[in-house]
């Protein structure tokens, strides 16, 4: 008959209440006849006190004090106001004065990694001379160390993106749609593909969603969106790149300007940012505490530039570079900050990208050879999303094939796609992962992604 609370719910509302709560160990400390307990639940904690007295005995307080760290145990007690600020408790107004207590899940004495160093900022550790926990100790204990406050918050919040993305496009009209992901040919055309066995021959998982989204455009569904994960084999070991990640795709036919779908996508991207801000204050400041960073800048509406605007801020600022030359990762960043400085956002859009450096379906710009009707966006000096008008004319989109050296029939089943009609359209897709980490203001795309998968990482 226990009805267990949640400890994020125990609150001076509740003081003198007698309540179940389950939780982990977090920490123990013993103390002549009375033993200290942190009772830990996802990013909640509160104090539990196990004193000698009416409802436990000295063998009781022994007991609690040799629970292992990180078990699991139901505690009966009553909340108390506490004399004083409870420090490092989340609930730090009450404690909990425990009545009895049952382990329901014991953990091993000895743990990979203890959970303080792996909430510990990298700074105080250095200062003092405390222990933090590198990366790949996190990673290869991934289990432990997503039990952190700071996991908690960051997957949390990930979540609430993954929420607003699908409540806002649903807003707007669309409708989520479930793509292949073994597919019969790479996706983009490219070689940074993984081949997978398939019964007598070979297939590759998909690079992208983006030839099933266009094949529901020209299936009249007008506006679509889908979640879901993308592969690419790219032997790339950055701060920012995954083998395996989860896309946020997004596709949608328009009447006029293929601004009405960058338009669509900058004011879904806002309303999420706006979502975050509302909703998930406490995920934020928790992650603040052991990465601080300021608040998250953006503009309604979105900054636009186009992107010869963007080549020349950064010849202002000393960089050499050619009007057709693609953005490096250096001048990406650069660009950032002095968006920044000039506008206060950390988002914006960067439109009318040189032909020469985009993918052959991507539409050319009717008013300049040279340019392209294609756009990407960036959050802190970061790019998030890559997008365009798809040609949707199957003479032009041979042409622009041939153009780039691709083996035409290979793509046979894309271009075929347009032959029966199609209307103009354009999309994009955003990387799930790297939005959590700029938003967060982190430093590594592997600590938002729950099990990353790199060149060097299969398990766990």
């Amino acid at each position: 008959d226990r009805v267990l609370v949640r400890v994020k719910d125990l609150t001076l509302e509740k003081a003198d209440e007698e309540v179940w709560v389950r939780g982990r160990i977090h920490t123990s400390r013993a103390k002549g006849k009375q033993c200290f307990l942190v009772l830990r639940q996802q990013q909640f904690n509160i104090q539990a006190l196990v004193a000698v007295g009416q409802h436990a005995s000295k063998q009781m307080v022994k007991f609690a004090a040799n629970i292992t760290k990180e078990s699991i145990v139901d505690i009966q007690g009553v909340v108390r106001k506490a004399y004083q600020k409870v420090g490092g408790c989340t609930q730090q107004d009450v404690e909990l004065h425990v009545q009895r207590i049952y382990v329901i899940s014991s953990a091993e004495p000895r743990l990979p990694l203890q959970l303080d160093d792996a909430v510990r900022p990298e700074v105080d550790g250095e200062e003092d001379g405390r222990a933090t926990v590198n990366q790949d100790t996190r990673l290869d204990n991934r289990i432990i160390d997503l039990r952190t406050s700071t996991s908690q918050a960051i997957f949390c919040l990930q979540s609430g993106i993954c929420q607003l993305f699908r409540e806002t496009l649903i807003r707007k009209g669309f409708v989520e749609i479930q793509t292949p992901k073994i597919i019969s040919a790479a996706s983009e055309g490219g070689a940074n593909v993984f081949t997978v066995s398939y019964f007598k021959t070979s297939a590759y998982l998909a690079q992208s969603p983006q030839l099933y989204k266009q094949m529901c455009i020209c299936a009249d569904f007008e506006k679509v969106f889908c979640v879901g994960p993308v592969f690419r084999a790219e032997d790339s070991n950055t701060h920012r790149h995954l083998t395996e990640f989860v896309g946020l795709d997004i596709e949608m036919a328009f009447n006029y300007h293929y601004h009405e779908v960058v338009d669509e996508i900058a004011d879904t991207l806002v309303q999420i940012f706006k979502g975050l801000q509302e909703r998930f204050q406490t995920e934020i400041q928790t992650v603040n505490k052991q990465f601080p960073c300021e608040p998250f800048k953006f503009l309604e509406p979105t900054l636009r530039l186009e992107y010869r605007e963007g080549v020349a801020m950064l010849r202002e600022a000393g960089v050499e570079m050619g009007d057709e030359e693609d953005l490096s990762t250096p001048n990406e960043k650069l660009l950032g900050r002095l968006v920044k400085e000039k506008y206060d956002t950390d988002f914006y859009i960067l439109d009318k990208y040189p032909l020469a450096v985009r993918p052959f379906y991507t539409m050319p710009d009717p008013a300049n050879p040279k340019t392209s009707n294609s756009y990407d966006m960036f959050m802190r000096g970061e790019e998030i999303l890559s997008g365009a008008q798809r040609i949707h004319d199957p003479q032009l989109l041979t042409e622009r094939a041939k153009h780039h050296g691709i083996d035409l029939e290979k793509i046979k089943a894309y271009i075929d796609s347009f032959r029966f009609g199609a209307p103009p359209h354009a999309g994009g897709g955003i990387g799930l992962e790297r939005v959590t980490m700029l938003y967060l203001g982190l430093h590594n795309v592997r600590q938002t992604s729950m099990f990353p998968r790199d060149p060097k990482r299969l398990t766990p």
